[in-house]
């Protein structure tokens, strides 16, 4: 419950965004902010950095882009407490996009990728660390790899400069069993790097599966506001902060803040532990198909979205 290295990363923003492209207002973003730096989190992931061509902004909101200016007026006058993050991926971002830290609100820069892009992972996040900034690999998806597949890439990793990996159960489907064999899998394979955890809770074992990666000695842990993520959300920050017992961490902001701001919000937005995504979860299964049931006429048809995943070469109708 208590080791100095740890380090709190919240991604309500980021990962929140793939729920309503990022369309939060500026105040959401900046009470989530604020409460943040009261509570002691040390990193505030505010979303993903893209170049504007990538994607329209007539649909998706300032903070799928991330442009400094925008954090920079959103943020003008409040203290920075916690340090500010953002995600890129392989692809979706130019190197101009990417201001040297010195210039730049980001203090770190976090790169998602998957196991057969990792060679590009790492050619961006050696850019970003030249720019000055923080950087981290998170491997997606890593429960859909063969085992062989992990192990080249974390011998990759581990002649990299890249100072932090990530354990990434994108589809919720993980038990802690799962967590202990791939913490200890990425120690063996990279004994000097600091690893993190991100947990998606499909299965509700975000925050289990997070204090599992704790034990097994992970020190940068993913939490969200209220578990706001995609699909069946992430571990809850409030439940985290109130597990660990570090003095520097307060749970009371974020109490506060979900009072204000979240449940407000989540009478407009659905997010959190639903019957779908535990099926998507248990078949270890991108959430796409459960994300289109809950916005269809049959959202709550279960057992028929059941039978479409598991026999989709039959056309089963509802058994009520």
């Amino acid at each position: 419950m208590y080791r100095p290295e740890i380090k709190v990363v919240d991604c309500s923003i980021r990962d929140g965004g793939l729920i309503n492209k990022w369309q939060f207002s500026d105040e959401l973003v900046r009470e989530t902010y604020k409460a943040c730096a009261a509570a002691g989190v040390d990193y505030m992931e505010i979303g993903y950095k893209a170049s504007a061509g990538m994607f329209d902004p007539k649909e998706y909101g300032k903070w799928r882009f991330c442009r400094d200016e925008d954090i920079k007026r959103l943020l003008d006058k409040i203290e920075l407490k916690s340090k500010i993050s953002c995600m890129v991926d392989i692809g979706r971002v130019n190197d101009e996009d990417i201001l040297p830290a010195k210039n730049s609100v980001f203090s770190m820069i976090r790169v998602a990728c998957y196991v057969k892009e990792v060679d590009k992972g790492i050619a961006l996040a050696q850019k970003i660390m030249d720019k000055g900034y923080e950087a981290t690999i998170n491997i997606m998806a890593v429960s859909t790899n063969l085992e062989k597949d992990i192990n080249e890439v974390l011998e990759q990793l581990d002649k990299s400069q890249v100072p932090v990996v990530y354990v990434v159960d994108s589809y919720g489907s993980m038990f802690q069993e799962d967590i202990t064999f791939l913490i200890k899998k990425y120690q063996k394979f990279m004994p000097n790097k600091t690893l993190g955890i991100h947990c998606h809770n499909n299965r509700q074992l975000a925050f289990s599966n997070t204090i599992q990666a704790v034990i097994d000695g992970a020190n940068l842990l993913d939490a969200s506001v209220f578990g706001i993520g995609r699909g069946a959300g992430n571990c809850c920050l409030e439940l985290l902060l109130g597990f660990l017992k570090n003095p520097k961490y307060h749970v009371r902001p974020v109490f506060k803040l979900i009072e204000d701001y979240y449940l407000p919000l989540r009478e407009k937005i659905e997010w959190g532990y639903l019957i779908p995504y535990a099926i998507t979860g248990m078949l270890n299964e991108h959430p796409r198909s459960a994300m289109a049931l809950r916005d269809s006429a049959d959202k709550d048809k279960y057992t028929d979205f059941y039978d479409q995943l598991t026999t989709p070469e039959t056309t089963v109708k509802s058994r009520h």
